[in-house]
């Protein structure tokens, strides 16, 4: 994620309420729902998915900046097109020029109705200055993976493209070149998701705003749904498959999330600012995790219990889309 930049004075308009339909999943409050509380969903094979999921991130948390360390980089990048390779073609864009080119990955993974709009799931495969970034963003390149198989072997309803983007820490720049270049085409997105940092819990939560916590709660073990005005019609649908396997909770933002700043701070922002319908999965990041953009974010200072649930939910919400 983003270096931390602090705006004084932020206000925000939303005021979501514990939503009667799903305790723990924090939504506007709707007049006469009556949907029951889901039921935690532990699938039989979450031992298994924790095994890939930990081996993933074996391979991938290490440092990897393009002037820290490059020959980082270029590694994790090998393995990504290694790994997205056996499911299907690879794309690369390449943008910048000089020392400064970046290369994003594509998988374009076929639906069971190729008419429909793609959905378009990305995590940045750059990492932070002197970091191992397990959490920041090995975590998210995991469980794009996970994604991946699971949609190579099982086509969804609509065609998924898989995109690693590259240069995230320099300003989502991978993301903007993306954004700038389906614009240009008029292609259209069922919606864009960006899973940003996704496997770290902690003792207590917090916000930019100290106001949130009285909405939200001090416990630092949910995952967060975070979307522009034009998501608002999928938020409630995420945040219900989600959360058969992990607390959820949801912030639509209007106005690109500029009233916020701290909410554009991933590869979502860009999308929000072409006119896309998109959201960002986070675990907050630098609100909750102390080890963001330190040496010390490594894998044996995630949750990895909590971080298969929320691959699990992300496997079920989003084959849903």
């Amino acid at each position: 994620m983003l270096p931390f930049t602090r705006s004084a004075g932020s206000r925000v308009s939303p005021s979501p309420l514990e939503s009667p339909s799903a305790p723990g999943l924090l939504w506007p409050q709707e007049a006469g729902a009556t949907l029951a509380p889901p039921r935690r969903h532990s699938p039989a094979g979450e031992p298994l998915l924790r095994q890939r999921l930990l081996s993933d991130l074996r391979a991938l948390a290490r440092p990897r900046h393009a002037r820290w360390d490059p020959l980082g980089l270029m590694t994790v990048r090998s393995t990504l097109r290694e790994r997205f390779a056996a499911l299907g073609p690879v794309e690369e864009q390449t943008f910048g020029s000089g020392c400064d080119t970046g290369t994003n990955l594509i998988l374009r993974l076929p639906g069971r109705c190729p008419e429909l709009a793609p959905l378009l799931v990305a995590a940045h495969y750059d990492g932070p200055l002197e970091s191992i970034g397990a959490d920041d963003n090995a975590s998210g390149l995991a469980a794009l993976l996970e994604l991946a198989r699971h949609w190579a072997a099982e086509p969804p309803r609509r065609p998924v493209w898989i995109v690693a983007f590259d240069q995230e820490e320099w300003g989502c720049l991978g993301s903007k070149a993306l954004a700038a270049e389906l614009k240009r085409q008029g292609q259209p997105l069922a919606l864009m998701v960006s899973l940003e940092m996704l496997a770290y819990t902690g003792s207590e939560q917090r916000y930019p705003i100290p106001a949130l916590r009285w909405i939200y709660g001090r416990r630092a073990d949910f995952i967060a749904v975070i979307g522009n005005l034009a998501a608002l019609p999928q938020l409630p649908g995420l945040g219900w498959r989600l959360g058969r396997h992990v607390r959820t909770k949801l912030l639509p933002v209007p106005l690109r999330g500029r009233i916020l700043p701290d909410v554009r701070r991933s590869d979502h922002s860009p999308f929000w600012d072409a006119g896309y319908r998109a959201v960002m999965v986070t675990d907050t990041s630098f609100l909750r995790n102390p080890n963001y953009h330190r040496m010390s974010d490594t894998i044996a200072t995630l949750n990895l219990d909590f971080f298969t649930r929320v691959t699990a939910g992300l496997v079920r919400a989003l084959s849903a889309v």
